[in-house]
C-alpha cells in the first residue's frame, strides 16, 4: 500500500510530456505559452526536492524549444539551435499552504540551473516553475519572492532591483470548477487525476464526481491502456478517500461505470489482503520488539543479580574468611531478594550461618 498515493497519482497523469503540456498550456499567459514549441516537450530526470520533504512534494522537470524574439513556435520545433526552456512542475499537497514556497522554491531553481551548468556551457536556461495544488481550502500562501520579505523591496525607492524577483505560476484545483477542468486541453485520464486531487478527500463531492465525470472515465476506458488508467484512479480514490462507504461507492459505480465495477472490487479486495499483510507484519515486528525489550530487560536484572550476588561473597569473605561449596552455591542460586537480605544481615550476623538463616 503506498504510503504517497497524491504523488502516484499525479506522476502517472503527467510525467507524460503530452499531458503536462496541456497542464502548462492552460495556465502560461498566453504570449508564453505560443513562444513554446510543445511539440519539442521532452522529460527531464532527476528530483530536486529536499530528502525531509519528499513524503509531502512530488516535481516533474521538462523541456522544450524557446521561439527567439520575432520567431514563432512552428519554425523552432524544427530548429535545434534555438535555446530550450525548463518548465518545472512542484505538486504541493500538503495539508496547509506552505508561506515559504517561494524560497523554496528559488532553492529548487538554483539546483536545476546547478546541474544544467555541470552538464553543458553556455547562458543559463529560462525555467518556468510552477506549483500544482490542492490544499484544502485553496492557495494562500505567498506567489512572489517579494511577498517574504518585510517591508517589502518594493516599498523602498531603488531597492527592489537589488533583491531577486520572481512570481510562481499556481494551479489552485481548489478553485477550479468541473467546468474549467473541461474546458482544459487535457486527456480523460489527466483530467480525472486533477478532478480527483480536488474532491477524493471529500467523499460527498467524490460521489458527485463520479456521475458528472461517469463520460470521462468512459472515454478513458476507450484509450490504449485505458484500463490501467482507470485502475490508478481507483485505487487512488481507494486510499483516499477515508470516510467513504464501499456499498456506497460500488452502488454508484455499477449505476454509472458498471464496466469498471470488477475492478473496483478487485482493487478493494486487494486492498483489504495489504491491509491484512501489512497488519500481520507489523504485529510480527510489534512482537519482535517486546520480544526484544522483555529479552533487554531480563537481561538487565541478571545483570543486577549477578552484581548483588559478588557482592554477597566479597562481604562475607571480608568478614568471615573462605566459604563453603555450600554457601557458595547458596549464594549462585538465591534470588534478587534473597541477595538483597544477605547483604543487609551480613552487617550484623556473627557467622555466614546467620546470614543464611532466614532462607
Amino acid at each position: 500500500m503506498t504510503a504517497k498515493p497524491h504523488d502516484a497519482l499525479f506522476k502517472a497523469a503527467f510525467e507524460h510530456p503530452e499531458h503536462a503540456a496541456g497542464l502548462f498550456q492552460g495556465r502560461l499567459p498566453e504570449a508564453v505559452s505560443a513562444a513554446i514549441a510543445w511539440d519539442t516537450l521532452t522529460s527531464e530526470p532527476g528530483s530536486f526536492i529536499d530528502s525531509d520533504l519528499a513524503d509531502g512534494h512530488t516535481d516533474l522537470l521538462f523541456s522544450a524549444r524557446l521561439a527567439p524574439p520575432g520567431g514563432s513556435a512552428k519554425e523552432t520545433a524544427s530548429d535545434e539551435g534555438n535555446p530550450r526552456a525548463l518548465l518545472y512542475l512542484l505538486l504541493e499537497h500538503q495539508s496547509t499552504n506552505d508561506h515559504g514556497m517561494p524560497w523554496r522554491m528559488l532553492v529548487y531553481l538554483v539546483r536545476i540551473w546547478q546541474r544544467h551548468r555541470k552538464e553543458q556551457e553556455g547562458p543559463f536556461v529560462v525555467i518556468l516553475p510552477m506549483v500544482l495544488s490542492h490544499a484544502p481550502g485553496g492557495w494562500a500562501a505567498p506567489r512572489t519572492f517579494h511577498a517574504l520579505f518585510e517591508p517589502s523591496p518594493s516599498s523602498i525607492p531603488g531597492v527592489a532591483e537589488l533583491v531577486p524577483s520572481f512570481s510562481i505560476l499556481i494551479e489552485d484545483l481548489a478553485h477550479l470548477t468541473n467546468e474549467d477542468l473541461r474546458e482544459r486541453t487535457l486527456a480523460a485520464f489527466p483530467k480525472l487525476a486533477l478532478c480527483l486531487l480536488r474532491d477524493a478527500r471529500d467523499p460527498r463531492e467524490l460521489m458527485q464526481d463520479l456521475e458528472v465525470w461517469a463520460d470521462a472515465f468512459q472515454e478513458a476506458l476507450r484509450t490504449p491502456n485505458g484500463m490501467d488508467a482507470v485502475a490508478q484512479l481507483l485505487r487512488y480514490i481507494a486510499l483516499v478517500a477515508g470516510e467513504l462507504q464501499f456499498h456506497q461507492f460500488r452502488a454508484k459505480i455499477r449505476q454509472q461505470i458498471p464496466e469498471v465495477e470488477e475492478l473496483a472490487m478487485t482493487i478493494a479486495e486487494q486492498l483489504r489482503n495489504e491491509g491484512r499483510e501489512q497488519g500481520r507484519e507489523q504485529g510480527l515486528q510489534k512482537g519482535r520488539e517486546q520480544g526484544l525489550q522483555k529479552g533487554r530487560e531480563q537481561g538487565r536484572e541478571q545483570g543486577r543479580e549477578q552484581g548483588r550476588a559478588e557482592v554477597v561473597e566479597k562481604l562475607l569473605l571480608l568478614k568471615f574468611g573462605a566459604l563453603s561449596d555450600d554457601d557458595s552455591a547458596r549464594i549462585k542460586a538465591a534470588s534478587g531478594a534473597q541477595l538483597t537480605g544477605y547483604i543487609e544481615r551480613i552487617l550484623t550476623a556473627e557467622s555466614p550461618e546467620a546470614v543464611f538463616a532466614a532462607d
